[in-house]
């Protein structure tokens, strides 16, 4: 008779929170980089659409890893941070363009974007870090 196998563990609350996280951070730049690869970046001159539609290669490749890293939460360690920074320099990014030329119109759609890249990047960190051990 064989032995039994053991049963992987559950996932935890806070695998679960970073794995939804994940999944979010992906679906948002698989979408994002498919439109924008497509769109390229119109009223322009090439060398802009061409960095542009570049740019949208790279956000879309990050939505592909972001999904298969909430796949398989339960192995990773290193790469969940590296892409709560990805997600938060992204923000950076945002936050940059505002100050030098404004807030594009309409700006609540512009802002509904950024709030999410400053709050995930966080919500990542604080739910993949080690909880603190019990007392």
């Amino acid at each position: 008779m064989p032995a039994p196998q053991p049963q992987p563990a559950a996932i935890t609350v806070r695998q679960r929170i970073v794995q939804v996280c994940l999944f979010l951070v992906a679906a948002i730049a698989v979408f994002g980089g498919t439109l924008q690869m497509f769109l390229g970046q119109p009223d322009t001159t090439p060398r802009l659409d061409n960095v542009h539609r570049f740019m949208a290669g790279v956000y879309l490749s990050m939505g592909f890893i972001a999904a298969w890293t909430a796949i398989t939460i339960r192995q990773q360690g290193t790469l969940v941070y590296l892409i709560a920074l990805g997600v938060a320099m992204a923000a950076v990014g945002r936050l940059v363009s505002i100050a030098q030329v404004g807030l594009p119109e309409p700006a609540n759609v512009w802002i509904g974007y950024l709030v999410p890249e400053l709050v995930v990047p966080i919500v990542l960190v604080l739910m993949h870090r080690n909880p603190p051990a019990a007392r």
